[in-house]
Protein backbone atom coordinates (compact mmCIF):
# COMPACT_ATOMS: atom_id res chain seq x y z
CA UNK A 1 0.00 0.00 0.00
CA UNK A 2 1.45 3.14 -1.44
CA UNK A 3 1.37 6.65 0.65
CA UNK A 4 -1.94 7.82 -1.83
CA UNK A 5 -3.82 4.66 -0.62
CA UNK A 6 -3.06 4.72 3.05
CA UNK A 7 -4.19 8.73 2.77
CA UNK A 8 -7.13 7.41 0.61
CA UNK A 9 -8.20 4.99 3.19
CA UNK A 10 -7.20 7.01 6.25
CA UNK A 11 -9.77 9.94 5.15
CA UNK A 12 -12.42 7.29 3.76
CA UNK A 13 -12.68 8.98 0.48
CA UNK A 14 -14.78 8.04 -2.02
CA UNK A 15 -13.24 5.57 -4.68
CA UNK A 16 -13.74 6.05 -8.57
CA UNK A 17 -16.78 5.17 -9.83
CA UNK A 18 -18.64 5.88 -6.38
CA UNK A 19 -21.50 7.79 -6.87
CA UNK A 20 -21.98 10.54 -4.07
CA UNK A 21 -25.26 11.87 -3.28
CA UNK A 22 -24.58 15.64 -0.97
CA UNK A 23 -27.53 16.68 1.15
CA UNK A 24 -30.28 19.30 0.13
CA UNK A 25 -32.36 20.68 2.44
CA UNK A 26 -34.69 17.83 3.08
CA UNK A 27 -31.95 15.85 4.06
CA UNK A 28 -30.57 18.43 6.56
CA UNK A 29 -33.93 18.79 8.07
CA UNK A 30 -34.54 15.04 8.46
CA UNK A 31 -31.82 13.75 9.05
CA UNK A 32 -31.45 16.73 12.31
CA UNK A 33 -34.64 15.38 13.47
CA UNK A 34 -33.76 11.94 13.21
CA UNK A 35 -30.02 12.17 14.66
CA UNK A 36 -31.69 14.28 17.75
CA UNK A 37 -34.00 11.99 18.63
CA UNK A 38 -31.50 9.18 18.55
CA UNK A 39 -28.09 9.97 18.60
CA UNK A 40 -26.48 6.85 17.49
CA UNK A 41 -28.02 5.63 14.51
CA UNK A 42 -31.77 5.74 14.08
CA UNK A 43 -32.27 2.03 12.76
CA UNK A 44 -35.55 0.59 12.44
CA UNK A 45 -35.76 -3.28 11.34
CA UNK A 46 -38.01 -5.10 9.28
CA UNK A 47 -38.54 -9.26 10.19
CA UNK A 48 -38.53 -11.27 6.80
CA UNK A 49 -40.14 -14.81 7.30
CA UNK A 50 -38.47 -16.77 4.26
CA UNK A 51 -39.97 -20.16 3.04
CA UNK A 52 -36.71 -21.04 1.60
CA UNK A 53 -37.76 -24.95 1.10
CA UNK A 54 -37.34 -25.32 -2.58
CA UNK A 55 -34.58 -22.92 -2.55
CA UNK A 56 -32.57 -25.67 0.19
CA UNK A 57 -33.90 -28.53 -1.90
CA UNK A 58 -32.06 -26.51 -4.62
CA UNK A 59 -28.80 -25.50 -2.51
CA UNK A 60 -28.79 -29.38 -1.53
CA UNK A 61 -28.69 -30.44 -5.54
CA UNK A 62 -25.82 -27.34 -6.28
CA UNK A 63 -23.81 -29.02 -3.65
CA UNK A 64 -23.79 -32.04 -5.66
CA UNK A 65 -23.03 -30.84 -9.18
CA UNK A 66 -20.21 -28.57 -7.90
CA UNK A 67 -16.77 -30.11 -7.63
CA UNK A 68 -16.00 -27.53 -5.08
CA UNK A 69 -17.29 -26.80 -1.29
CA UNK A 70 -19.79 -24.11 -0.81
CA UNK A 71 -21.43 -23.51 2.04
CA UNK A 72 -25.03 -21.69 2.75
CA UNK A 73 -23.68 -18.55 4.27
CA UNK A 74 -21.38 -18.06 0.74
CA UNK A 75 -24.70 -18.81 -1.56
CA UNK A 76 -26.23 -16.09 1.34
CA UNK A 77 -23.52 -13.88 0.62
CA UNK A 78 -24.40 -14.24 -3.21
CA UNK A 79 -27.94 -13.23 -2.31
CA UNK A 80 -27.25 -10.13 -0.71
CA UNK A 81 -25.16 -8.89 -3.54
CA UNK A 82 -27.74 -9.58 -6.16
CA UNK A 83 -30.32 -7.57 -3.97
CA UNK A 84 -27.91 -4.78 -3.30
CA UNK A 85 -28.00 -4.75 -7.10
CA UNK A 86 -31.49 -3.64 -7.01
CA UNK A 87 -31.03 -1.54 -4.33
CA UNK A 88 -27.92 0.11 -4.15
CA UNK A 89 -28.16 3.28 -2.15
CA UNK A 90 -28.16 -0.03 0.77
CA UNK A 91 -24.79 0.02 -0.17
CA UNK A 92 -23.06 2.87 1.18
CA UNK A 93 -21.13 5.00 3.90
CA UNK A 94 -23.49 8.10 5.63
CA UNK A 95 -21.56 10.50 7.13
CA UNK A 96 -23.52 13.26 9.15
CA UNK A 97 -22.58 16.08 11.47
CA UNK A 98 -25.44 17.09 13.73
CA UNK A 99 -24.25 19.86 14.25
CA UNK A 100 -24.44 21.42 10.70
CA UNK A 101 -26.90 19.37 9.53
CA UNK A 102 -24.43 18.36 6.81
CA UNK A 103 -24.36 15.43 5.37
CA UNK A 104 -23.84 12.65 2.55
CA UNK A 105 -24.13 9.22 1.23
CA UNK A 106 -21.84 7.71 -0.37
CA UNK A 107 -23.08 5.02 -2.95
CA UNK A 108 -20.25 2.45 -3.15
CA UNK A 109 -19.18 0.97 -6.68
CA UNK A 110 -18.40 -2.01 -5.13
CA UNK A 111 -19.75 -4.35 -2.45
CA UNK A 112 -17.50 -5.64 0.43
CA UNK A 113 -19.34 -7.54 3.15
CA UNK A 114 -18.21 -7.42 6.74
CA UNK A 115 -18.81 -11.12 7.59
CA UNK A 116 -18.15 -12.29 10.98
CA UNK A 117 -16.57 -15.03 11.89
CA UNK A 118 -15.46 -17.40 14.72
CA UNK A 119 -12.05 -17.54 15.94
CA UNK A 120 -10.23 -20.51 17.70
CA UNK A 121 -11.02 -18.74 20.99
CA UNK A 122 -14.84 -18.85 20.44
CA UNK A 123 -14.98 -15.11 19.49
CA UNK A 124 -15.97 -13.66 16.80
CA UNK A 125 -14.55 -11.08 14.51
CA UNK A 126 -15.93 -9.16 10.79
CA UNK A 127 -13.53 -10.10 7.62
CA UNK A 128 -14.42 -8.09 5.04
CA UNK A 129 -14.88 -10.23 1.43
CA UNK A 130 -14.03 -7.40 -1.29
CA UNK A 131 -15.72 -7.02 -4.66
CA UNK A 132 -18.06 -9.56 -4.63
CA UNK A 133 -20.72 -8.23 -6.91
CA UNK A 134 -18.65 -9.72 -10.18
CA UNK A 135 -17.71 -13.35 -8.64
CA UNK A 136 -19.66 -16.50 -8.96
CA UNK A 137 -20.07 -19.02 -6.74
CA UNK A 138 -16.96 -20.97 -7.05
CA UNK A 139 -14.95 -17.21 -7.30
CA UNK A 140 -16.56 -16.50 -4.04
CA UNK A 141 -15.99 -19.62 -2.21
CA UNK A 142 -12.22 -19.96 -3.22
CA UNK A 143 -11.92 -15.94 -1.64
CA UNK A 144 -13.77 -16.79 1.66
CA UNK A 145 -11.72 -20.21 2.32
CA UNK A 146 -8.26 -17.85 1.04
CA UNK A 147 -9.36 -15.59 3.96
CA UNK A 148 -9.88 -18.16 6.33
CA UNK A 149 -6.49 -19.77 6.07
CA UNK A 150 -4.64 -16.29 5.25
CA UNK A 151 -6.20 -15.76 8.94
CA UNK A 152 -4.46 -18.74 10.45
CA UNK A 153 -1.06 -17.00 9.69
CA UNK A 154 -2.08 -13.63 10.62
CA UNK A 155 -1.29 -11.36 13.64
CA UNK A 156 -4.09 -9.74 14.38
CA UNK A 157 -2.90 -7.78 16.97
CA UNK A 158 -0.61 -6.23 15.01
CA UNK A 159 -2.88 -5.37 11.85
CA UNK A 160 -5.50 -3.72 14.03
CA UNK A 161 -2.69 -1.58 15.65
CA UNK A 162 -2.31 -0.58 12.39
CA UNK A 163 -5.67 0.40 11.31
CA UNK A 164 -6.12 1.74 14.67
CA UNK A 165 -3.28 4.13 13.50
CA UNK A 166 -5.01 4.68 10.16
CA UNK A 167 -7.99 5.84 11.74
CA UNK A 168 -6.06 7.87 14.02
CA UNK A 169 -4.43 10.30 10.98
CA UNK A 170 -8.02 10.25 9.23
CA UNK A 171 -9.11 11.82 12.76
CA UNK A 172 -6.39 14.51 12.36
CA UNK A 173 -7.05 15.14 8.96
CA UNK A 174 -10.44 15.82 9.44
CA UNK A 175 -9.72 18.26 12.54
CA UNK A 176 -10.23 16.07 14.93
CA UNK A 177 -6.70 16.46 16.78
CA UNK A 178 -8.06 15.80 20.37
CA UNK A 179 -10.13 12.42 19.51
CA UNK A 180 -6.74 11.22 18.28
CA UNK A 181 -4.79 11.95 20.79
CA UNK A 182 -6.81 10.64 23.22
CA UNK A 183 -6.94 7.31 21.89
CA UNK A 184 -3.65 6.83 20.68
CA UNK A 185 -2.88 7.94 24.51
CA UNK A 186 -5.38 5.31 25.58
CA UNK A 187 -3.53 2.33 23.78
CA UNK A 188 -0.53 3.39 24.97
CA UNK A 189 -0.39 5.08 28.67
CA UNK A 190 -2.87 4.11 31.71
CA UNK A 191 -4.62 1.22 33.33
CA UNK A 192 -6.52 0.11 30.40
CA UNK A 193 -3.47 0.56 27.72
CA UNK A 194 -3.33 -2.17 25.08
CA UNK A 195 0.51 -2.30 24.72
CA UNK A 196 3.61 -0.44 25.58
CA UNK A 197 5.34 1.81 22.86
CA UNK A 198 8.42 -0.05 23.05
CA UNK A 199 6.32 -3.36 22.62
CA UNK A 200 4.84 -2.11 19.83
CA UNK A 201 7.33 -1.12 17.52
CA UNK A 202 9.73 -4.33 18.60
CA UNK A 203 9.77 -6.28 15.72
CA UNK A 204 7.24 -9.20 15.65
CA UNK A 205 8.37 -13.03 14.24
CA UNK A 206 6.64 -13.45 11.28
CA UNK A 207 4.20 -16.64 10.59
CA UNK A 208 4.73 -19.04 7.83
CA UNK A 209 2.30 -17.75 4.54
CA UNK A 210 0.48 -15.10 3.44
CA UNK A 211 -1.79 -13.38 6.08
CA UNK A 212 -4.72 -11.25 5.87
CA UNK A 213 -3.95 -7.45 5.25
CA UNK A 214 -5.37 -3.83 6.59
CA UNK A 215 -7.65 -3.35 3.96
CA UNK A 216 -9.45 -6.85 4.70
CA UNK A 217 -9.97 -6.00 8.46
CA UNK A 218 -11.61 -2.41 7.74
CA UNK A 219 -15.24 -1.57 7.44
CA UNK A 220 -17.29 -3.39 4.35
CA UNK A 221 -19.91 -1.66 2.90
CA UNK A 222 -22.69 -4.11 4.25
CA UNK A 223 -22.57 -6.42 7.08
CA UNK A 224 -23.92 -9.91 6.60
CA UNK A 225 -24.24 -12.07 10.12
CA UNK A 226 -25.77 -15.06 10.41
CA UNK A 227 -26.37 -16.27 14.10
CA UNK A 228 -27.59 -19.72 13.38
CA UNK A 229 -24.26 -21.72 13.94
CA UNK A 230 -24.33 -20.00 17.88
CA UNK A 231 -26.90 -22.34 18.52
CA UNK A 232 -28.54 -24.99 16.48
CA UNK A 233 -31.98 -25.00 18.55
CA UNK A 234 -32.52 -21.24 17.84
CA UNK A 235 -35.90 -20.60 17.36
CA UNK A 236 -35.99 -17.00 17.73
CA UNK A 237 -34.82 -14.20 15.12
CA UNK A 238 -32.74 -10.94 15.41
CA UNK A 239 -34.76 -8.10 16.57
CA UNK A 240 -32.19 -5.41 16.95
CA UNK A 241 -28.29 -5.56 16.38
CA UNK A 242 -26.01 -2.15 15.76
CA UNK A 243 -25.37 -1.35 12.55
CA UNK A 244 -21.56 -0.98 11.75
CA UNK A 245 -20.66 2.97 11.22
CA UNK A 246 -20.27 4.16 8.48
CA UNK A 247 -22.55 1.63 6.99
CA UNK A 248 -26.31 1.89 6.24
CA UNK A 249 -27.55 -1.33 5.97
CA UNK A 250 -27.58 -5.19 7.60
CA UNK A 251 -28.61 -8.85 6.93
CA UNK A 252 -28.59 -10.84 9.93
CA UNK A 253 -30.05 -14.36 9.65
CA UNK A 254 -31.27 -16.79 12.31
CA UNK A 255 -31.77 -20.73 12.28
CA UNK A 256 -33.46 -22.74 9.66
CA UNK A 257 -36.06 -24.54 11.23
CA UNK A 258 -38.96 -26.44 10.01
CA UNK A 259 -42.22 -25.23 10.67
CA UNK A 260 -45.74 -27.06 10.17
CA UNK A 261 -48.49 -25.18 8.48
CA UNK A 262 -51.92 -26.56 7.56
CA UNK A 263 -53.29 -26.82 4.16
CA UNK A 264 -56.16 -28.10 1.96
CA UNK A 265 -54.76 -32.10 0.27
CA UNK A 266 -56.30 -33.35 -3.13
CA UNK A 267 -59.22 -34.22 -1.62
CA UNK A 268 -60.11 -30.45 0.20
CA UNK A 269 -59.69 -32.00 3.31
CA UNK A 270 -57.21 -29.73 5.99
CA UNK A 271 -53.95 -31.67 6.42
CA UNK A 272 -50.48 -30.56 7.77
CA UNK A 273 -47.08 -29.89 5.70
CA UNK A 274 -43.63 -29.04 6.62
CA UNK A 275 -41.74 -26.04 5.29
CA UNK A 276 -38.08 -25.21 5.88
CA UNK A 277 -38.20 -21.22 7.22
CA UNK A 278 -35.01 -19.08 7.53
CA UNK A 279 -35.61 -15.77 9.71
CA UNK A 280 -33.61 -12.66 8.23
CA UNK A 281 -33.58 -9.72 9.31
CA UNK A 282 -33.03 -6.26 7.69
CA UNK A 283 -31.83 -3.29 9.69
CA UNK A 284 -31.13 0.01 7.86
CA UNK A 285 -30.12 3.48 8.65
CA UNK A 286 -33.56 5.77 8.60
CA UNK A 287 -31.35 8.62 7.60
CA UNK A 288 -30.83 6.87 3.55
CA UNK A 289 -34.54 7.98 2.99
CA UNK A 290 -36.58 5.21 4.59
CA UNK A 291 -38.46 1.83 3.92
CA UNK A 292 -38.89 2.57 0.27
CA UNK A 293 -34.65 2.46 -0.52
CA UNK A 294 -35.22 -1.48 0.90
CA UNK A 295 -38.06 -2.43 -0.71
CA UNK A 296 -36.30 -3.72 -3.87
CA UNK A 297 -34.05 -5.74 -1.88
CA UNK A 298 -37.13 -7.40 -0.48
CA UNK A 299 -38.71 -7.70 -4.13
CA UNK A 300 -35.28 -9.83 -5.14
CA UNK A 301 -35.21 -11.71 -2.18
CA UNK A 302 -39.20 -13.04 -3.45
CA UNK A 303 -37.87 -13.24 -6.28
CA UNK A 304 -35.07 -15.79 -5.56
CA UNK A 305 -36.88 -17.87 -2.61
CA UNK A 306 -39.89 -18.48 -5.66
CA UNK A 307 -37.63 -19.05 -8.42
CA UNK A 308 -34.26 -21.06 -6.71
CA UNK A 309 -33.09 -22.33 -9.72
CA UNK A 310 -31.48 -19.56 -10.68
CA UNK A 311 -28.76 -20.43 -8.39
CA UNK A 312 -27.41 -22.99 -10.63
CA UNK A 313 -26.56 -19.89 -13.05
CA UNK A 314 -24.04 -18.36 -10.27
Amino acid sequence: MDMKEFIRGALALPEDGDKVEYYNLKGRVSGYILTAAQQNIPTPGYNYEADITKFWDEFRKLKKERDYDISFNTLMMRVLAECLKEAPRLNAHMEYDPFTTKGRLVIKKHIDVAMPIFLENGETFPIKVRHIEGKNLEELSAQIADMLERLKNTDLDSVLFDLITQRMVGFTLKGKVVSAVAQIASGFFGKYKLTTISEYFKPKPKKEGPALQMNELNEGTVCLTNWGPLYKGLTGQVTYTPLLYPQVFLMAMGNIRDVEYPFKNEKGEVDLGTKKVLPITLLFDHRIGGFADVMPFIKKLDEIFANPEIIHQW
